[in-house]
């Protein structure tokens, strides 16, 4: 049977940005969360029909947060598609709520990665599969640089990470709702998903639209091709600061790093693109992030003199020494 063209398109892209970014193996158990709107739903419904040619298997998570009264009809509404197209169903029902002061996106976003991941690791599932698409990638690239962020941030949202796979992405938002009425889906709608408060929803409601309006042009499409540029950059970058660590540092021994000595006057000498991903690279090996003024300052302790101290985010604290500057989080005794 000929497949109309908006599901057509779909699959094609789907094909083509899985096989780019090498998405899945050959017998690969595919984990796809699916919320229920039209994105996960034309995820699910496109590697359903693509599944042979991929060569994968497949089974479908939802996770109600519990945010909405009416959170329920959701996990049944995806139920019953599961059911329709002959998967292997697993609800989980997230534990609690945010706490306050607490971003409810950010709780909303972990609570998905930590059910994913138990649920993959239950059902042995190499992927995770989830319905980002191109907007999606558009709205992060956009929400990242107005956050500051450097070349990893402003990359986005990228194809493949560990378990993760986003096979939409490079399909509007748009195609996702044309495919899902092409067959007749009816897709849940979250009324969430319209309320400016968010960030993420202000910058899609009100954000792009202005953006779109002042410049007249589509500027998605320019995001998410810029997201894909820098993410580049940034996997050379990290590539040589990997290098570099490997170089100039010290790692301390024992099954849990108590600390990293970085040789000073090499850190020093380096590019900024390159000391700073070293620095974090550091910092990340002792269990912890850090800021743009937390690399600054160890950078500062490189190209000082030696017995100065700064306290780093996440309760480490680097030391410059004669020829190394010491990263380390201090015993509770000290």
């Amino acid at each position: 049977m000929r497949r109309p063209p908006a599901v057509a398109r779909v699959l094609q892209r789907v094909t083509a940005t899985s096989r780019a970014f090498d998405m899945f193996a050959p017998g690969d158990l595919v984990l796809v969360c699916v919320s229920g709107g039209p994105d996960s739903v034309c995820l699910v419904e496109s590697l359903v029909r693509l599944r042979r040619l991929l060569r994968i298997r497949l089974a479908v998570l939802h996770l109600d947060h519990g945010l909405r009264p009416d959170s329920g009809t959701d996990a049944e509404y995806v139920r019953r598609l599961a059911t329709r197209i002959g998967l292997p169903f697993e609800h989980v029902v997230a534990a609690g709520g945010p706490a306050r002061g607490t971003s409810v996106e950010a709780w909303a976003r972990e609570q998905r990665r930590t059910a994913a991941l138990a649920v993959a690791r239950e059902m042995a599932a190499e992927r995770i599969a989830t319905g980002h698409t191109l907007d999606d990638q558009a709205e992060t690239v956009l929400m990242r640089v107005l956050s500051g962020a450097g070349a990893a941030g402003a990359a986005g949202i990228p194809p493949v990470l560990g378990p993760w796979v986003r096979p939409l992405l490079e399909v509007r938002r748009g195609e996702t709702e044309a495919f899902c009425r092409s067959l007749g889906l009816r897709p849940r709608t979250d009324p969430t998903n319209r309320d400016p408060r968010y960030l993420r929803n202000a910058i899609r409601l009100r954000g792009l639209p202005a953006l779109e309006r002042a410049t007249g042009r589509d500027v998605r499409e320019a995001l998410a091709r810029t997201g894909g540029l820098l993410r580049e950059d940034d996997e050379e970058l990290s590539r040589q600061a990997a290098e570099a660590f490997d170089e100039l540092a010290r790692v301390g021994a024992g099954p849990v790093v108590s600390g990293v000595d970085l040789r000073a006057g090499a850190l020093a000498a380096l590019p900024l693109a390159i000391s700073g991903r070293v620095i974090l690279r550091a910092a990340f090996s002792l269990g912890s992030g850090l800021t743009h003024a937390d690399v600054e300052a160890v950078l500062d302790l490189a190209a000082g003199r030696p017995g100065r101290r700064r306290s780093l985010s996440g309760g480490l604290r680097a030391e410059r020494g004669r020829s190394y500057v010491h990263l380390a989080r201090p015993s509770p005794e000290r």
